[in-house]
């Protein structure tokens, strides 16, 4: 479908749809609704949800032709973001604004576009979020850089985004505070983030841990950063440079990043640092999961686990946590895999003993609440060509037959039903891959697919006669 198609379409979707709602307005006071709308390509699902703080707003179903139109009245001007499927992405929004958006699944970010009363505010941000992706690539070969040479690199790029920024606002007097704060946030604080995360990575090039020695100059965009806003901790932009930082001190201290110690200080910092409760509690759980399964634990460190309890605040997230820990410990690492079933697409119970025997095996189980099927699909497909003698068996926690991971083959994927003995050892639902010899032991009870790690322990098991 070509773009003026499209955007015809969305025309006649608009045109016809929002009399009715305007009907709905009091004909005696200004109408101050919002509204949001759009057409998605190849939809995951038959449905969207816009978020406000990773509150839900509202829902928006797609009729036949994949398109919808809601009403947001007395909305507060302000970031919210959507999610379809796996993935989200962040709007602006205004009230009286009439945002409709196209976008395709199988390049979500790529091909988003906006259009209507709002849209120019918002393919502003997309654009800033897609350059800030080409930029992290673009830098990782700068971290080869001395800090003088890699604080020219940033201050170039900088300076390019502020003359933006400039142009735009010089262009759009009328243009609110709000938005303008958040646009100058998007454009610079990813290249901000890239600074603090400067020393880690040398760190890690080097094999050396603690504090990299670099003038007052590196870190002169701190001086204009307040690490506690509140508003904008849901903010990708934000959020990132706020962790990257915490990270920064932390690494500073001379932590291994892959300690147990780095772990505990960071959740501390974490802690003291921020104000909002619900960030708060959201940013510690976040991190203590991405630290165990970096290092594919085969248990939690209990002073990381009574570290993280002492500062979260939130009864699910505990909770969440302690299963977790149980879970580490109902798979023994050296002993026998006992034999549990799982359903494959069929709904055929199979024996998972029969299933792996005489076969050096990677059973992965996923969840969509904690890792996206294009990721797993792509890691599965690169081993599977790498490791041909490997068998590769993804199952799905708490699915059914009508969900599962396109792009793999079929044959190979199960999901597990309620009455599976597989549940004893996944009572948190978070994803973990157990990697079991062709005599049918396990070698590692919880490795992650995600894990830096994850690359040699597969090939460790590749080679295991």
């Amino acid at each position: 479908m070509g773009v003026y198609t499209y955007n015809f379409n969305l025309r006649i979707l608009f045109i016809v749809f929002l009399p009715m709602f305007i009907a709905g307005c009091d004909t005696n006071a200004p109408c101050n609704s919002t509204y949001f709308g759009g057409n998605i390509i190849n939809p995951k699902s038959d449905y969207l949800v816009l978020y406000k703080n990773e509150i839900p707003l509202d829902t928006f179903f797609l009729d036949k032709n994949n398109s919808f139109l809601g009403e947001i009245p007395a909305l507060h001007e302000g970031l919210y973001n959507f999610k379809h499927g796996e993935e989200e992405q962040y709007i602006y929004l205004n009230p009286k604004d009439s945002l409709l958006i196209r976008l395709n699944t199988w390049r979500f970010d790529e091909t988003l576009v906006f259009s209507g009363v709002g849209a120019e505010r918002n393919n502003l941000l997309i654009d800033s979020f897609l350059e800030s992706e080409k930029d992290r690539k673009v830098f990782m070969k700068y971290y080869d850089l001395s800090p003088s040479d890699f604080n020219s690199k940033i201050n170039q790029a900088e300076k390019l985004k502020l003359d933006r920024y400039e142009d735009y606002v010089s262009k759009h007097p009328n243009e609110t505070d709000k938005f303008k704060h958040i646009f100058k946030i998007a454009l610079t604080y990813p290249l901000y983030s890239k600074v603090e995360n400067y020393p880690l990575a040398r760190s890690a090039k080097s094999d050396s841990n603690g504090n990299l020695e670099v003038d007052d100059y590196f870190y002169k965009h701190r001086e204009q950063i307040a690490l506690d806003n509140d508003s904008l901790m849901y903010f990708y932009a934000y959020r990132n440079y706020v962790l990257n930082h915490m990270y920064n001190r932390v690494n500073a201290l001379g932590y291994d990043i892959n300690s147990n110690e780095f772990t505990i200080h960071l959740l501390k910092s974490i802690s003291s640092e921020l104000n909002d409760e619900n960030s708060k509690n959201s940013m510690l759980r976040k991190t203590f999961i991405r630290h165990f399964y970096w290092n594919s634990s085969k248990s939690i460190n209990k002073k990381t686990v009574d570290t993280f309890l002492k500062c979260n605040t939130n009864s699910t997230d505990k909770n969440l946590i302690l299963n977790l820990t149980s879970d580490t410990e109902k798979v023994n690492e050296g002993a026998l895999l006992d034999d549990f079933y799982i359903t494959d697409y069929n709904k055929t119970q199979r024996s998972v003993k029969r299933l792996i025997k005489n076969k050096n095996t990677v059973l992965y189980f996923w969840n969509p609440k904690y890792i996206g099927k294009d990721f797993i699909a792509s890691r599965i497909q690169y081993f599977s060509e790498k490791y041909p003698n490997l068998k590769f068996i993804g199952v799905k926690i708490n699915g059914d037959n009508k969900d599962r991971i396109y792009k793999l083959d079929i044959k190979s994927q199960y999901y597990l039903e309620s009455s599976s003995k597989a549940n004893i050892f996944l009572t948190s639902q978070i994803p973990r891959t157990i990697l079991i010899n062709k005599k049918g032991v396990v070698t590692n009870s919880f490795a992650s697919l995600s894990s830096r790690n994850i690359f040699n322990q597969i090939d460790q098991l590749a080679k295991t006669k």
